[in-house]
């Protein structure tokens, strides 16, 4: 079984509710690495406390959740999903690569605790993003952003 697959096995409920498990990825983000709630305005000014239950930051929880199943279920194959991703978090949203790794770390969290996903599962789901994020490493180069 490819680290794609085994990422995809436990997929499903993630799937089945992208505004839970993403409100739970980004309010962990947050909390646990303050410093990356700064770089959405949009959330900037929000109290700890008042994260989880914030719809907006759901939502974007979400948009990032669909992303990654786009690029999960592309196997590899996602150069035309990550490019105009990786453009924007260069040159609009200014996302150091360091970011991606903590995100990474986040979801594997959550997706053990809510989907199942074991440690060779979140050792799948590193390598998977190892990549992902190798690839978002050659656009920013391409473009002159060091992030």
């Amino acid at each position: 079984m490819t680290d794609f697959d085994l990422v995809l096995k436990c997929w499903g409920p993630v799937e089945a509710d992208y505004t839970a498990h993403g409100g739970l990825v980004l309010t962990r983000l947050f909390t646990e690495h303050p410093d990356t709630q700064k770089l959405f305005p949009k959330f900037a000014g929000l109290a700890p406390g008042d994260l989880a239950s914030n719809a907006a930051v759901s939502a974007h929880g979400a948009t990032v959740l669909r992303k990654l199943g786009d690029l999960l279920k592309a196997k590899g194959d996602h150069a035309a999903i990550l490019k105009p991703l990786a453009n924007t978090h260069a040159k609009q949203h200014k996302i150091g690569l360091n970011n991606f790794k903590l995100i990474t770390e986040v979801i594997a969290q959550v997706m053990s605790e809510k989907a199942g996903l074991d440690a060779s599962g979140q050792d799948a789901l590193r390598k998977v993003m190892g990549v992902v994020i190798d690839d978002i490493e050659s656009t920013y180069k391409e473009l002159g952003f060091t992030g």
